[in-house]
């Protein structure tokens, strides 16, 4: 069984994500003061005395008229949370007592038949602590005072949740984990990343829309596929840095640098619509200088029907994305679901060419020839020779080789032998680094 779900839900701007920060200790979840800053609904590790578990932050539940256009797509996102939660944080807020709002997210979580554990948030002082009786009129029971921003009250009910949660199979989880492939989705704002987690995930996971930046949080699934686990995040659309001026998409953006860090394998999703851009450049540097494996993704493939405008595109990608040429070029529309089984298999080729490791006696035998050859550096009196070789790292490949003169490498070279070592050995999908020390 997977780790048991605590999901937390509420009306907007009562302290659900930081309430979620708080207890997992690290600033995961996007904090604001203004309202319906979470939308998709993210999942994240937390630990209480030992015991693990997930919490689940959601959007804001609303009622009558919002200006959100998202609104809806929320509300759904925060049902689905209640569906699949094991038990639910039912935030409030003291300093303005029970709402309309409250009463309606009451019925619904009534009508789930979970275990719901009432919190009343900002009860910051002795005044605001009596106010929390107030909500005993919402039925579902004695409410729980606490502070989320200096954690009053979080120890306590914690303790009460980890009571009632189902306990976890640590076996499972720790072969759940061996296997797990962590995949970030990439791309800039409105390349259609959400659409592609939904199409690979079959399920509506996550809020889709054709308004550029609706995905702020990075939002991780683990998806089962033929008994391989994979976990899909998806993340808001990245521009360049110079440009990101509200605090949100400052944040959210920051958020998936980290997802890249952390990722196995990158799928750059690119508008085929709109051929290769500056930005997309960008986006694809970031994973290659991340050291993820790269799949780059033609989305919206079936809109571009000209023959010349494909050709040129093709031309494009292996002008602009020269770079990462060692990345396979997948042509798919995530709308329709085109080419999308392809990515699977694509997937586990570049994560198996990340974790290659090649002998020793194969790395010299390829330096051999390339001694032979006689391409090298010369500066002044001085000639760069290359003695031995030897694998230090995988994910990504990392190759150490020993020279008299490392001062002496220069970027062609560098190129030279990547060129040579990816002709020799296959690292489909996979930056390879390489380390010039000087002999001993």
């Amino acid at each position: 069984m997977a780790k048991p779900i605590v999901a937390v839900v509420g009306r907007p701007n009562v302290g659900k994500s930081t309430l979620v920060n708080r207890i997992t200790q690290k600033p995961r979840a996007i904090v604001h003061e203004i309202e319906g800053v979470t939308r998709d609904r993210t999942f994240h590790d937390a630990e209480w005395n030992g015991f693990e578990f997930t919490l689940c932050d959601t959007g804001g539940i609303e009622v009558g008229n919002s200006e959100d256009v998202f609104q809806t797509k929320i509300r759904e996102q925060a049902i689905t949370a209640i569906e699949e939660a094991d038990a639910i944080i039912f935030m409030t807020d003291s300093k303005t007592g029970v709402t309309e709002e409250d009463e309606v997210v009451a019925r619904i979580l009534k009508r789930s038949q979970k275990p719901v554990f009432l919190v009343v948030n900002k009860c910051d002082t002795v005044k605001h602590e009596s106010s929390a009786y107030d909500f005993y009129s919402l039925g579902l029971g004695e409410p729980f005072p606490i502070s989320a921003a200096h954690g009053n009250g979080t120890g306590d009910l914690l303790d009460r949740i980890v009571e009632i949660l189902p306990r976890f199979d640590e076996i499972e989880k720790e072969a759940e984990q061996a296997e797990e492939l962590k995949v970030a989705i990439i791309g800039r704002p409105n390349a259609g990343k959400s659409s592609l987690l939904n199409k690979l995930c079959g399920t509506e996971r996550s809020i889709v829309s054709d308004v550029a930046g609706t995905t702020r949080d990075t939002v991780d699934t683990l998806v089962e596929y033929e008994g391989k686990y994979y976990r899909l995040v998806d993340t808001a659309g990245m521009r360049k840095r110079s440009v990101v001026h509200d605090n949100l998409e400052y944040y959210s953006y920051v958020r998936a640098e980290r997802s890249l860090e952390r990722a196995d394998v990158a799928l750059v999703v690119i508008d085929a619509t709109l051929g290769v851009t500056d930005q997309d450049q960008r986006v694809a540097g970031m994973a290659e200088e991340a050291g993820c494996g790269i799949i780059i993704l033609l989305n919206k493939w079936d809109l571009v029907t000209d023959p010349e405008r494909r050709e040129e595109i093709t031309q494009d990608l292996q002008t602009k994305l020269q770079f990462v040429s060692y990345a396979p070029v997948i042509r798919i529309s995530a709308l329709t679901g085109r080419s999308i089984g392809r990515i699977w298999d694509a997937l586990d080729d570049v994560a198996a060419s990340c974790a290659t490791e090649i002998s020793t006696a194969r790395l010299n035998k390829l330096l051999t020839e390339l001694r032979e050859f006689g391409h090298t550096v010369t500066k002044g009196k001085k000639q760069l020779k290359m003695n031995y070789v030897t694998q230090t790292g995988v994910k990504p490949p990392i190759f150490t080789i020993f020279v008299n003169a490392p001062e002496l490498v220069t970027d062609n070279f560098r190129h030279y032998i990547e060129n040579r070592f990816r002709n020799e050995f296959e690292f489909v999908g996979a930056p390879i680094r390489f380390k010039f020390k000087k002999k001993a």
